[in-house]
């Protein structure tokens, strides 16, 4: 293991969820530090939903890469977005799907 592991942020609609968790799952043991979209069961107010996006965009500056995690090739809106502020900040970009 190199001395810092890689840091990997994971994207996806939150309808992905299952699929998001086991992308993490199996990049937490290949030795890989992840940082993903935050869960909840309960419904979300629009200020909540602005806040959680913000603090996504700084979870993508703290990687080394992003993982798109788009079953199917589905990219929905907030993750055109994350996918943009990735870009514009030199980050690689890979997807689990293809596009």
């Amino acid at each position: 293991m190199p001395d810092r592991p890689e840091i990997v942020c994971i994207c996806g609609s939150a309808r992905f969820v299952d699929e998001m968790r086991a992308a993490n799952r199996d990049l937490t043991f290949a030795g890989v530090i992840v940082v993903a979209p935050g869960e909840t069961d309960e419904p979300i107010t629009d200020e909540q939903k602005t806040a959680l996006d913000a603090l996504h965009l700084r979870k993508i500056d703290l990687a080394d890469r992003v993982l798109v995690v788009n079953p199917g090739g589905y990219i929905g809106e907030s993750t055109c977005r994350e996918i943009a502020y990735a870009r514009a900040n030199g980050k690689p970009i890979s997807f689990t799907d293809p596009v």
